[in-house]
């Protein structure tokens, strides 16, 4: 078969290739070359990238200045495989990432350097706080994703990737996820809220509860792979109260919601409140592999060797990873994301109202979902319709086709989401709401017409 072709390299991937791959599945494309928010297939087409490598690429592909920096480590013979000696590269890389930091932790504040992945990191942690607490229970949120990981997806909600793998870390327990859409107890509003931070409060302050306490509480403060779902901000400082009262550590996972998608440098910061430990990858390494745990020194309990990992030395993640939060840290840059999220998310709340498959929309910054719907499904007593993975599915091939990449997530796969790089042109944000428009409308016009 001719090189030249996708099938091609398609067919010799699902020769070789683990039966775990996904994205091919969606995206039957073999990738040539990639700038900026485009990606260009052996074929010569070219797609607008709304996914960005989940996220990872804060500032798209092959950005000038974040390349440079990595070049000028390459032509200038400085290492760049360090296990965890410093470098002025590293030294850098830290300063940087303090001076981003709220004050009490950037006073106070320790960095671990782990293994590539973000799984590594929300390990790491869990490790970190049992050994500081000397205590076993940990808790997470229903919804919550950190990762593939023995550990990290015991801590995970998505039941499909946990229900084949046993003996997962035990003694985690789930608390339920501020949702007003899809409340879980099935109040909406300002009630479900409140009554997320009392039973979270209440449970915790139980004697009878049945959870000894924690060694730690991990939650995403905008859940990502859960369906975008943003926590509200009382809810984040009553889980922060709390926590500090019992004195239980509390980690924010800002793997995927972090540096700047928000908005904000980190989510977090909406809610005005200091976390005990921070977990950073995807955009922190500047478009390589990089994942880290920033803690409160009082945590630092750990023997030397407690946790380590070959690659926590990446040189060029950390001189890319530095361009990167000089970048995306400027006020005028976060004013920027927000508006361009704005953008999106007024005009899919426009045509939310003329269509009949979208039943929500949530976002904060760039980190934006679109829930589809089932608009002949029986709704739920707050009036909201089931969840439709196969109509986001089908709005999902026909955004390819039309050469738009975007990514599915939440319950059933029925969220399309947005992680397009933060600095995505207005004009690529506007050709992105154009195909994603014409799609939705497609779909919508195909459902009705099949009813």
């Amino acid at each position: 078969m001719n090189e030249s072709t996708n099938q091609f390299y398609l067919d010799r991937q699902n020769q070789t290739e683990s039966n775990a791959r996904t994205y091919p599945r969606k995206f039957p494309i073999a990738i040539k070359q990639a700038k900026g928010s485009y990606l260009i297939d052996v074929e010569g087409n070219k797609y607008l990238d709304f996914l960005c490598g989940a996220g990872t690429l804060a500032l798209g592909h092959n950005d000038e200045e974040v390349n440079q920096a990595m070049v000028d480590l390459l032509t200038n013979d400085f290492p760049l495989h360090t296990l965890d000696l410093t470098t002025p590269v590293k030294d850098a890389f830290v300063q940087t990432l303090f001076s981003l930091l709220p004050e009490e932790l950037r006073t106070n504040g320790k960095i671990q350097f782990c293994s590539p992945s973000g799984t590594d990191a929300v390990d790491a942690a869990i490790k970190l706080c049992k050994t500081a607490t000397g205590r076993s229970s940990v808790i997470a949120f229903s919804g919550g994703y950190h990762g593939m990981g023995h550990g990290a997806l015991a801590l995970t909600g998505n039941l499909n990737a946990k229900s084949q793998v046993n003996g997962l870390m035990p003694d985690v327990h789930f608390f339920p996820y501020p949702h007003s859409y899809r409340c879980p107890f099935g109040l909406g509003g300002e009630a479900g809220i409140d009554a997320a931070c009392a039973i979270f409060e209440r449970t915790l302050k139980d004697p009878e509860s049945g959870i000894t306490k924690p060694a730690a509480v991990i939650l995403e403060t905008i859940q990502g792979e859960g369906g975008v779902i943003p926590a509200p901000i009382k809810f984040l400082q009553t889980v922060r109260r709390v926590t500090k009262e019992l004195e239980i550590p509390m980690i924010v996972d800002e793997i995927q919601c972090g540096i700047g998608r928000s908005g904000k440098f980190f989510a977090f910061e909406y809610a005005d409140i200091v976390p005990d430990v921070i977990l950073a990858s995807k955009a922190i390494g500047g478009s390589q592999p990089m994942s880290v745990v920033v803690y409160h020194k009082d945590l630092d309990a750990w023997q030397p060797g407690s946790h380590a990992g070959t690659f926590r030395g990446n040189q060029l993640a950390m001189a890319a990873g530095t361009v990167v939060m000089q970048r995306v840290s400027k006020p005028e840059f976060l004013a920027e994301v927000i508006e361009k999220g704005k953008m999106i998310e007024d005009h899919m709340k426009k045509l939310m109202q003329e269509v009949s498959i979208i039943g929500d929309i949530r976002s904060k910054g760039l980190m934006l979902g679109i829930e589809f719907i089932d608009p002949y499904g029986q709704p739920d007593h707050l009036g909201s319709y089931p969840q439709s993975g196969v109509i986001a599915a089908k709005v999902q091939k026909e955004c390819f086709l039309n050469h738009l990449i975007m990514e599915k997530g939440g319950r059933y796969g029925s969220v399309m989401r947005c992680l397009c790089a933060l600095n995505v042109t207005k004009d690529d944000v506007k050709l992105m709401l154009d195909i994603s428009e014409k799609a939705i409308r497609k779909v919508d016009a195909d459902v009705k017409a099949h009813h």
